[in-house]
């Protein structure tokens, strides 16, 4: 089994070349965090101070509207998740953080902060990821404005085909915007 130090220095050097001095900083500053089913990491009204590299297990972003929880997003192996409004501006947020399955992470913004500072390549992978995580959010936000339900399930596995047996319905229909009933009448 592989330290998070590792998978996420594994990660990051599929996007940039990494140097000596940032491998041996990314195994001293990595810590493994150990989540139990159902634990909530960041919770409404709180300022995330973390951003979560999953190295196992399944995790969710939530907010919540009335009395319904609406999921916001997904993340599993390989993927990075936070409450991105609190954690990059320091302040309280709407977002809930909550394992889905047993599950495995994380870095400190502290950390973050002194790897992109001191490594130049930590800062091109940072630009590099927000990039791609802007580009996602902006598919998703056209996905839901401008396609039907059939077609929005459609760019909904084609995305997460790979963490899609491992979802509870209800949560994929608030994430796509439709009720239950409308999800299980396409997926047939």
């Amino acid at each position: 089994m592989t330290t998070p130090g590792t998978a996420l220095l594994q990660h990051i050097s599929r996007l940039t070349p990494v140097s000596a001095g940032l491998a041996g900083e990314l195994h001293h500053r990595t810590i493994t965090v150990d989540i139990a089913k159902g634990q909530l990491l960041h919770r409404a009204g709180a300022v995330c101070t973390r951003t979560y590299f999953i190295t196992g297990g399944l995790l969710r972003s939530y907010y919540c509207k009335g009395e319904r929880e609406i999921t916001d997003g997904f993340a599993a192996e390989g993927d990075w998740l936070t409450a991105t409004s609190s954690f990059m501006t320091g302040q309280p947020d709407h977002t809930y953080l909550q394992a889905l399955e047993p599950s495995q992470a994380a870095l400190t913004a502290t950390d973050l902060g002194y790897l992109f500072a001191h490594f130049p390549e930590m800062e091109r992978f940072g630009r590099i990821t927000l990039a791609q995580q802007f580009l996602q959010q902006v598919t998703r936000l056209e996905t839901l404005r401008f396609t039907s339900a059939k077609d929005k399930y459609a760019h909904f596995c084609a995305a997460y085909a790979r963490l899609l047996p491992r979802l509870p319905l209800g949560m994929v229909a608030t994430y796509l915007g439709i009720r239950q009933e409308t999800l299980s009448r396409l997926r047939r």
